[in-house]
């Protein structure tokens, strides 16, 4: 029988991290030690399990069954054991804590920028690493590996914990001095080459383009581009026009912002997250602040 002695938090965090990265110097990083470190507490988790647990491959350790078969307890341990070392009360003020937020490059600009500001004031020693939204971002947020998505409703399981932050909708951007910006009516819409955002690049057709079906209109997109930033860059050094979320338009200069001639369908923005944060005091705290700012900002805009 293996004697519990032997095994340690470190060793039990240690485990977590090969099994996650697959890599003792990816492992080694997460868990702020040398590789040489983690490498030897590798050869003390073998002997506590009596198992290999990794084997090399091309691209860094293979977990073997018996690792895979201790992946998920072990990650509901940890989660355990760290709730249970934290305080009960939260002191934004002297606070430590690292949130992981996920969020699409208009959330980053409209929504995580106004936060940071904010979190500066009140929470100095509270740090926020953002990232892109992938699609695997629910597993991230049920692994723990992420804290926070802003997204769409339609993006979001059931499964998991959300918040409605706003309503979003869309307006018209054109270069400064563009000779068409005073008389933007259905016909010079229309006639105006267009500019849209695509994360893919593929597509050429949105819900501008199904507004304009209903009245047997269409336009042309001579420009698909990779995010918002790109997007309203292109339209202030040239002729084109694009509609992009109203948020996006504050404080952008050289551009003009108009009312588009046709109802289009905005879109929600909403804060998920998974269940074992939902009464985590720090995660409550910052949840209530995305609110407050988000509700700040729609008042700024007239919207919703």
């Amino acid at each position: 029988m293996t004697n519990i002695n032997a095994l340690d938090l470190n060793l039990l965090k240690a485990l977590d991290a090969l099994i996650d990265t697959g890599s003792a110097t990816r492992a080694a990083d997460r868990l702020g030690l040398s590789q040489p470190a983690v490498s030897g507490m590798l050869t003390r988790l073998r002997d506590v399990f009596g198992d290999p647990l990794f084997v090399r491959a091309q691209r860094g350790l293979l977990p073997t069954a018996r690792a895979l078969e201790l992946a998920e307890p072990l990650r509901r341990l940890l989660t355990e054991i760290e709730a249970l070392v934290q305080p009960h009360r939260f002191d934004p003020a002297s606070t430590q804590v690292t949130f992981r937020i996920a969020a699409t490059d208009y959330a980053q600009t409209a929504m995580v920028l106004p936060l940071l500001k904010e979190l500066r004031e009140v929470a100095p020693g509270l740090r926020v690493a953002v990232r892109p939204v992938g699609a695997n971002f629910s597993d991230e947020l049920a692994a723990g590996n992420l804290d926070l998505a802003l997204v769409t409703p339609a993006m979001t399981l059931k499964s998991l914990r959300a918040r409605k932050l706003f309503d979003e909708d869309y307006v018209c951007i054109l270069r400064a001095g563009h000779p068409d910006a005073d008389h933007l009516d259905i016909e010079t819409f229309c006639a105006l080459d267009h500019a849209i955002m695509s994360h893919d690049g593929t597509q050429f057709f949105g819900a501008t383009d199904r507004a304009l079906e209903q009245l047997d209109r269409t336009r042309r997109v001579i420009a698909t581009l990779p995010n918002f930033l790109v997007l309203v860059n292109f339209v202030r050094e040239t002729n084109t026009i694009a509609l992009v979320p109203r948020r996006l338009t504050h404080h952008a200069e050289g551009i003009i912002i108009r009312e588009p001639p046709i109802q289009i369908e905005g879109f929600t923005k909403i804060a998920a997250w998974h269940e074992r944060m939902q009464h985590d005091p720090a995660h409550s705290w910052l949840r209530e602040k995305l609110v407050d700012v988000s509700s700040r900002a729609s008042q700024i805009y007239g919207v919703n």
